[in-house]
């Protein structure tokens, strides 16, 4: 069975073959650490965590090495702790903690190594360093910037020209730049702010800028050309063009990784995500409503690459399905028991979760004609994808979503009112109606005498 993956540098789907089999090595993007990560970060962690359990199904768990970096020194740390009034290391090891806890809620293994940027400030000075010398970055006005035009394949990944990128980016305007798309690599601090002597004291005492954090790290952990690089279709540009730069500059190399591969957008309601818009949602906060496998769940029923709509139907889609799978593998033994082929060759396939859904929904099928082979795999292939049924139990997550309402009480005052109105008794019928109505029920009666009824949104 072939493994092929889409590399976003390419615009292809290839057969992917590490470079060395004994140590197969994946870089992502991990989180800022300032804030409570979203849902749609919470997307990248569950895509290559699959992908991290492919590989090391593959290739074995010991030949495997996953590095997902944490950026604890950036812009958005210095505001928030100031804004809060707290010290910057609180800050990050305050979110960083959440994050450790939002992750491994939502069944990822954990990465191989965990890199943080303030402790590979040596690295990247060591490639600025590198970049300096060989002619691709220079000193101005107490910064070390990267000369874009430089390097000549700049825009390869993202597949545009030097000029559209200008046309179509935010960039800032500096007089120390000699071309506007040059970015910082090394940038004075501001009182109060972290620093460290610059890199062979060519530049003011300072800190790294976000890019070359992360090729530094990836150099220190997999080396200066590796296998996958992954993260959300956003960091395409400017993030993983300028690492690419940096990389490839430093090492002379042809590449930095050989296959990148980015997960699409995700949008709330058909909406983009926001706090403007009011739907703005935290892992935590997801977590708070929703069991953890049904969220991982939701989120490998689009594939990766395509874009993502997280809806309450969907949610609700996602517990049903769960709860179905569920009872055809409450108390099996899948000692010994191997993945099911199908979800395996799906899986293979640029990790096709969705097509991997729909082997475990035959599966389901099979166990419920009587297949206890069926119920055998689907309880192994569910394991292997991370997802635990063992708790989930549809009715319980139901009474959860009505806020520990009764389905069965419902049902029950909903048919006592039926009977009140056939009898005339509108003051019963009024009294059962109204509550309803207090435990957030919303009833509708048809022409034909039959009432139904729904939970207020």
């Amino acid at each position: 069975m072939e493994l092929k993956l889409y590399d976003t540098l390419t615009r292809e789907k290839r057969v992917f073959e590490p470079l060395d089999r004994n140590r197969v090595r994946m870089y992502v993007c991990g989180p800022t650490v300032y804030d409570f990560a979203h849902i749609g970060n919470a997307r990248p962690l569950i895509v290559f965590d699959v992908l991290f359990r492919l590989l090391r199904y593959r290739y074995g768990a010991e030949h495997v090495v996953y590095a997902r970096n944490i950026t604890d020194v950036e812009d958005k740390i210095n505001a928030r702790a100031a804004e809060r009034g707290i010290p910057i290391r609180d800050l990050t090891e305050e979110t960083y903690r959440y994050f450790k806890e939002d992750v491994a809620a939502l069944g990822c293994l954990p990465p191989t190594v965990e890199p943080r940027a303030t402790e590979h400030i040596e690295e990247m000075k060591a490639l600025i360093e590198r970049l300096v010398a060989a002619g691709y970055a220079y000193v101005a006005d107490g910064h070390v910037l990267f000369h874009v035009p430089s390097m000549h394949e700049y825009g390869k990944l993202s597949k545009r020209s030097l000029d559209e990128l200008i046309a179509g980016a935010r960039v800032d305007v500096a007089p120390y730049k000699r071309d506007p798309m040059d970015f910082v690599l090394w940038k004075p601090s501001k009182p109060g702010e972290p620093a460290w002597p610059s890199p062979a004291g060519i530049a003011a005492p300072g800190r790294p800028g976000w890019h070359i954090e992360c090729s530094a790290m990836a150099w220190k952990h997999l080396g200066e050309t590796f296998d996958i690089h992954g993260g959300g279709i956003d960091l395409v540009f400017p993030h993983h063009e300028n690492e690419i730069a940096q990389s490839r500059c430093a090492f002379h190399t042809p590449l930095m990784a050989h296959t990148w591969m980015h997960n699409g957008f995700l949008q709330v309601e058909g909406e983009k995500m926001a706090k403007s818009e009011g739907n703005y949602i935290t892992i935590r906060e997801a977590l708070r409503e929703w069991l953890s496998t049904i969220l991982r769940f939701q989120m490998l029923m689009t594939h990766y690459r395509q874009p993502i709509d997280w809806t309450r139907h969907a949610s609700e889609q996602a517990a049903a399905a769960l709860d179905s799978f569920r009872v055809h593998t409450s108390g099996v033994d899948t000692t010994g028991v191997q993945v099911h082929a199908g979800v395996l060759e799906a899986l293979a396939d640029d990790l096709n979760t969705p097509r991997a859904i729909a082997e475990l929904h035959k599966l389901a099928d099979e166990a419920r004609k009587g297949s206890f082979q069926a119920g055998l795999d689907l309880s192994a292939s569910c394991d292997f994808l991370g997802l635990d049924l063992r708790s989930v139990d549809l009715q319980e997550i139901l009474k959860l979503q009505r806020g520990g309402l009764d389905e069965t009480k419902i049902v029950s005052l909903v048919e006592a009112r039926n009977a009140a109105r056939k009898s005339k008794d509108f003051g019963q019928a009024d009294r059962i109606r109204n509550e309803l109505t207090d435990m957030g029920v919303e009833l509708e009666d048809k022409k034909d005498g039959t009432t139904t009824w729904k939970l207020k949104r």
